[in-house]
C-alpha cells in the first residue's frame, strides 16, 4: 500500500489528463473561446511586423468626404479614380466596395425625353442630335466607370458579397439568381480537383445568394471576388474564408483574386472527402483548414499599411511613383460608412485593411497555420503536462513543487509563443495549461487534505501465509528452519492482475480487499491442489514455484496444468463478477523451468522460504512480456520442452530480456489439445510461417502471414504485435548481425 500511496499523484495526473484529452476532443465552447483569446495575446506579444511595400490603400476617409461630398459618390468620380490610378502605374486596383445598383440617371432620362419629343414633332438636326448623343454618353456614369475599367492598364478586381442566410435573399427570384451568378463567373475557381466521388460532397461553407455588381460594370473586367468575412464565436476576425460554395460552384475571396491578379498566377484547389486538402496560388501552397479557411497573419494595428485619401489622388496631390507596380486596395475608412471589424490587435478595424493583411501574407509567403502534427503535439503536451506536474510534486516539497509547476506553466507559454512568432505554428495553449492547473491543485489537495488521513490497508496481509507442504516439512524437520538454501530444478511462477492500479482506484478499501481475497483464494487453491508452493503475495501478484520443497517428477506439466486451470477458473469468476457489477480481473502469468536456489532466506528473526536465481528472473520477466504481445500466459522454452504432449503451446518469439545475455525463446500456453479448434490451428500455422519469414527478414511475406492469422483471429495479439514490428523494420531494419531476437527495453 505504501507503493500505491506514492503512485497516487500519478493516478490523479492521469485523471486530469483524461479530462484534458476529453475536453480537447469534445471542443468545449468556453475553453475554445479561451484558446482563441490566447491567439490574440500571442499577436500582441509578438507585436507588429513590417509589411511588404507592394500594397497601398486608397481610402475614402473623412478628408475625402469633406472635399468630394457626401458618400455615395457618382460613378464618374470612381471612373476618374480608376483612370488616375491606372495612369500612375498601379498594377492591380481592387475595390472593397460594390456597385450594386445603377447610378443616378435623371439627366439621361431628360435627354431621352428631348430625343423622343424631337422625333415626335419631326425635328431633325444632325448637329443637335450628335450633341445630345455626346451629352448622353458623358452622363451615363455606369458606362463611364465600365469604360474606365475596360481601358485601364491596371487589372481591376471588383468586390461583391454573398448573402449568408436565406432570409437575406428571399426577394430574389430564379432570374435574379442567374444574372448575379453570371456577373461573378470570374470569381470561380477554375482548377478544382476532387480526390474521389465522395469529395464532391465534402463539407464546405455554403452560402445562399450573391449580390453582384451591375452587369455593365461586371462585364468590364475578368476579376472579381467576394469580401465576406466570418468572425469566430467571440466576434473576432481571425480567418479568411478561402472558398465559399454556391450552387455547386466554388468561389474565391477578393484578397486571393487580388494576389492572383498581381502575381499573374492561377488559383487551384484539391478537395478530399473531409474537405479542402490543398489550396494553391501558382506554385505557392496556402495553408487552409478542411473548410478552406486561412488564418490571417495580421501585421499590426490600423494604418500598418499606407493610407492615401482618394481626394488627394483625384486632385493629383500625391508624390510620383507611389502607385507604381503596386496593389491599390480601394475602400472606405471614414467613421459611419465602413464595416467595423474586431481583430486581435484592435476592436475597431476597417475591413479594407484586413484584406491588405491577407494579401501581404500571401505575397510574403508568411502564414500562420496549424501544422499536420499539431493534434498529436497537443495531445502529447496534455499528457506530458499532467505527468511532469505529478513527478515534480511527488518528489518535492511545497515551495519547490510550486516553483517547478510555475516553471512548467511559464515554459510552455513561452514555447507556444516562440513557435507562433518564429515559425508561424499554432499550437494549443489552453488545454495543456488547464491540465497543469488541475493536476497541481488536485495533487496538492490530496497531499495536504487527504493523504495524512489515509491508513495503510491490508499491509503484509499474507506475509505469514505458507503452503501446507512447506509447513509439513518444517514440522517433520524443524532443523530446516534455519537460514540457507539448496540448488534445485523448479518451475517458477509469477502472475499479476492486468490494470490492477486503475481497478483499485474505483473501489473502496473494503471492496478491494473483498475482491482481492476471493481472487487470491481461488488462484492459490489451484496452486496448492497441484502441490505448488506459494512464495509470497505482492498486492495482487502471486509468486509461487513447483518442485520444492517437495519433489515433482513432472513439475513443468503440473505448472502448465495449474495455469490452464487458473485461467479457466478466472473466466468463470469474471462472469460472476460481471453479474455483480464488479471489476472483471484478468491475470498475466510467466513460467520458467530451470535451476534455482530455494530455501529459507532473510534474517535470524525473520525468514521466508523463497527462491532465487536466473530461472526466477526469467519467469518474472515473462509475466511482463505478455503485455507486448497482448496475451496472458507465457512459458519459457525449457518449460515447453518438459511439459509433455498433452499441453498445447505455440512459439511466439525469441527475446533478449533485461539481465540475460542469450535470447530466450518464448511460447504462449494455449491449453490442452481439446481446447484448440481448427481455426486456432490455422491461425498458429499462419503465425509460425510468418515468424519464419520474419526471422529471415522477409518483412512483406511475414506481414502477409500475420495478416492471414488476423483474418482468422482478429484479436490475436501476437500477430498484431509482429505485424507492427514488420512495418517498423521496413523503415528501420535491424543491424546486419541480427539473430532474429527482439530486445526488451524494460523489465
Amino acid at each position: 500500500m505504501k507503493k500505491i500511496s506514492k503512485l497516487y499523484p500519478v493516478f490523479i495526473a492521469f485523471l486530469a489528463i483524461s479530462l484534458g484529452v476529453f475536453a480537447y476532443v469534445s471542443e468545449i465552447p468556453f475553453l475554445d473561446i479561451m484558446e482563441l483569446k490566447t491567439i490574440d495575446l500571442r499577436f500582441k506579444s509578438r507585436g507588429s511586423i513590417e509589411p511588404g511595400s507592394n500594397i497601398v490603400l486608397a481610402v475614402i476617409d473623412e478628408k475625402s468626404i469633406a472635399k468630394e461630398g457626401k458618400w455615395i459618390w457618382p460613378r464618374s468620380k470612381m471612373a476618374d479614380l480608376v483612370n488616375k490610378l491606372s495612369d500612375k502605374g498601379a498594377r492591380v486596383i481592387a475595390f472593397d466596395i460594390g456597385f450594386f445598383e445603377p447610378d443616378e440617371k435623371r439627366i439621361l432620362q431628360v435627354i431621352n425625353s428631348i430625343q423622343s419629343e424631337a422625333e415626335h414633332i419631326n425635328i431633325h438636326n444632325k448637329r443637335f442630335e450628335q450633341y445630345l448623343e455626346n451629352l448622353k454618353s458623358k452622363s451615363d456614369n455606369d458606362k463611364l466607370l465600365a469604360d474606365a475599367i475596360l481601358d485601364s492598364k491596371a487589372r481591376v478586381v471588383l468586390g461583391y458579397f454573398f448573402h449568408m442566410n436565406p432570409e437575406e435573399s428571399g426577394h430574389f427570384d430564379e432570374k435574379d439568381m442567374r444574372i448575379h451568378q453570371k456577373n461573378i463567373r470570374d470569381s470561380k475557381y477554375k482548377l478544382v480537383r476532387y480526390s474521389s466521388g465522395n469529395a464532391y460532397n465534402a463539407p464546405l461553407i455554403e452560402v445562399n445568394m450573391p449580390q453582384s455588381n451591375i452587369e455593365v460594370v461586371s462585364k468590364a473586367t475578368n476579376y472579381s471576388g467576394y469580401f465576406n468575412m466570418i468572425p469566430d464565436s467571440d466576434g473576432v476576425v481571425r480567418w479568411m474564408p478561402g472558398v465559399l460554395k454556391f450552387n455547386n460552384n466554388l468561389y474565391a475571396p477578393l484578397s486571393l483574386i487580388t494576389a492572383g491578379a498581381y502575381l499573374n498566377e492561377p488559383l487551384s484547389f484539391k478537395i478530399a472527402e473531409y474537405g479542402v486538402a490543398k489550396l494553391q496560388l501558382g506554385e505557392l501552397s496556402i495553408p487552409a483548414d478542411a473548410l478552406g479557411r486561412v488564418l490571417i497573419n495580421y501585421r499590426g494595428g490600423e494604418k500598418t499599411f499606407p493610407h492615401i485619401p482618394v481626394t488627394d489622388i483625384l486632385k493629383d496631390n500625391i508624390p510620383e511613383n507611389v502607385f507604381k507596380d503596386k496593389i491599390v486596395l480601394v475602400g472606405a475608412t471614414a467613421a459611419g460608412i465602413y464595416d467595423l471589424r474586431v481583430t486581435p490587435f484592435e476592436n475597431i478595424f476597417p475591413g479594407l485593411e484586413i484584406h491588405a493583411n491577407f494579401v501581404d501574407s500571401i505575397l510574403s509567403n508568411d502564414f500562420l497555420f496549424y501544422p499536420a502534427w499539431a493534434p498529436l503535439f497537443d495531445i502529447t503536451a496534455i499528457i506530458a503536462a499532467g505527468l511532469l506536474i505529478a513527478i515534480a510534486l511527488s518528489r518535492t516539497g511545497v515551495i519547490t513543487g510550486a516553483l517547478s509547476a510555475m516553471t512548467l506553466f511559464i515554459g510552455y507559454i513561452l514555447l507556444c509563443q516562440y513557435m507562433f512568432s518564429e515559425k508561424g505554428y499554432m499550437l494549443n495553449l489552453v488545454y495543456p495549461l488547464l491540465v497543469m492547473v488541475l493536476a497541481y491543485v488536485s495533487i496538492t489537495a490530496y497531499k495536504y487534505l487527504f493523504e495524512a488521513k489515509q491508513k495503510r490497508f491490508v499491509k503484509n496481509a499474507f506475509s505469514t501465509y505458507l503452503a501446507p507442504s512447506v509447513v509439513k516439512q518444517i514440522i517433520d524437520s524443524p532443523e530446516k528452519l534455519v537460514l540457507g538454501g539448496e540448488q534445485r530444478v523448479i518451475t517458477a511462477f509469477f502472475s499479476d492482475v492486468q490494470g490492477f492500479t486503475s481497478i483499485s482506484e474505483s473501489l473502496t478499501p473494503h471492496e478491494l480487499v473483498e475482491l482481492l481475497n476471493e481472487f487470491l483464494t481461488e488462484m492459490t487453491d489451484i496452486i496448492l491442489n497441484n502441490e505448488g508452493t506459494v512464495d509470497k503475495f505482492e498486492g495482487d501478484a502471486i509468486i509461487a514455484f513447483f518442485g520444492a520443497p517437495n519433489y515433482l517428477d513432472n513439475q513443468a506439466e503440473v505448472a502448465c496444468k495449474s495455469c490452464i486451470e487458473m485461467q479457466k477458473r478466472l473466466a468463470e469468476l469474471r462472469t460472476k463478477w460481471k453479474e455483480s457489477n464488479k471489476p472483471e480481473l484478468k491475470m498475466r502469468i510467466g513460467l520458467c523451468t530451470g535451476s534455482a536456489v530455494v530455501g529459507n532466506m532473510g534474517s535470524k528473526n525473520r525468514m521466508d522460504y523463497t527462491m532465487m536465481g536466473d530461472t526466477v528472473n526469467i519467469a518474472a520477466r515473462l509475466e511482463g512480456v505478455n503485455k507486448i504481445y497482448g496475451i496472458y500466459t507465457l512459458i519459457s522454452e525449457t518449460t515447453y520442452r518438459e511439459s509433455g504432449n498433452k499441453i498445447m503451446a505455440r512459439e511466439i518469439d525469441s527475446i533478449n530480456v533485461v539481465g540475460k545475455k542469450k535470447p530466450v525463446t518464448i511460447y504462449q500456453l494455449l491449453g490442452y489439445a481439446e481446447d484448440v479448434d481448427e481455426r486456432i490451428n490455422k491461425t498458429i500455422e499462419n503465425y509460425t510461417t510468418g515468424l519464419y519469414a520474419y526471422r529471415n527478414q522477409d518483412w512483406e511475406k511475414a506481414g502477409s502471414f500475420f495478416k492471414a492469422a488476423l483474418e482468422l483471429t482478429p484479436d490475436d495479439g501476437p500477430s498484431k504485435a509482429m505485424l507492427l514490428r514488420c512495418d517498423e523494420y521496413k523503415i528501420t531494419p535491424p543491424p546486419e548481425d541480427w539473430d532474429g531476437s527482439f530486445t526488451m527495453k524494460t523489465k
